[in-house]
């Protein structure tokens, strides 16, 4: 029963005759191999997770970044995968060590931090080839992490926190801006109708009585003292017009007395 071998649904077969590799694989089940003369080596065609560890390299605007990546890839030729290579999964953890070095020294800091989907192709790219030629399939491969040293990060940090007051800042102006031409707008408007203000001011001192206020501050409106000016100025020349006028009256001529005469 030595020549009886079980191939598992996940594995597949390669058998060997005298050092030979015999010209078809072996398919799941049960697999007759003859004794002395053959040996079979199982190749599992499962999808492997192989983590790519933590490569350290300068990108292309000079930042010292590292970065770590997972790789996953299934053997789609167990016989290539097994005589044209001596252990594919070690050569391909190498291959992608240095495709990720590569990778990292064409690249810019922003791209890795935020646009990776298409540093994923290049890298996928760049692994299809030499996986190709040992029978393996590359199914997708993603960074991972990207670290940074303290100094970028505090660097970075502050760029972020500058950039969010000049957006609050921005914000803040354009409210300003419109609350100032709304304004502009409702003062053109009561200037045209001016009941309107009285009727505004009527509605603030609702709005404050409404809060239980023990005190009570009545805005006084400098139309209505100017209107108040002009009335009293026009009553002044009005009475001023109709007052009559001063009679002076008659001067009676004043004689001299006479000096006494000499002798008298």
């Amino acid at each position: 029963m030595t020549g009886v071998r079980v191939v598992q649904q996940y594995e597949r077969g390669v058998v060997f005759r005298l050092g030979r590799v015999r010209g078809s694989v072996r398919e799941p089940g049960l697999t007759l191999l003859v004794p002395m003369l053959d040996r079979m080596r199982k190749v599992n065609v499962q999808v492997v997770t192989m983590p790519v560890p933590a490569q350290e390299g300068i990108t292309k605007d000079n930042v010292s970044v590292s970065v770590d990546a997972v790789l996953y890839f299934r053997v789609v030729e167990p016989i290539r995968a097994t005589v044209d290579v001596q252990n594919y999964s070690f050569a391909m953890l190498q291959v992608a060590q240095t495709s990720l070095r590569s990778i990292i020294g064409k690249s810019e800091l922003d791209d890795l931090l935020s646009g990776r989907e298409h540093l994923h192709q290049a890298l996928e790219v760049m692994l299809e080839s030499p996986a190709a030629g040992w029978g393996v399939h590359i199914d997708r491969v993603e960074i991972k992490d990207v670290s940074l040293p303290d100094s970028m990060k505090r660097s970075m940090a502050r760029q972020a926190e500058a950039d969010r007051e000049r957006r609050a800042r921005i914000i803040t102006a354009d409210g300003e801006f419109q609350a100032a031409a709304k304004l502009a707008e409702a003062a053109g408007m009561m200037a045209e109708a001016p009941a309107a203000m009285q009727l505004r001011m009527l509605q603030t001192v609702v709005e404050v009585a409404a809060e239980k206020n023990s005190t009570l501050v009545l805005p006084f409106p400098v139309e209505l003292l100017r209107f108040f000016e002009a009335s009293t100025a026009r009553l002044a020349d009005g009475a001023a017009a109709a007052a009559p006028a001063p009679t002076v009256p008659p001067q009676t001529p004043t004689v001299p007395p006479q000096a006494p005469a000499d002798g008298s």
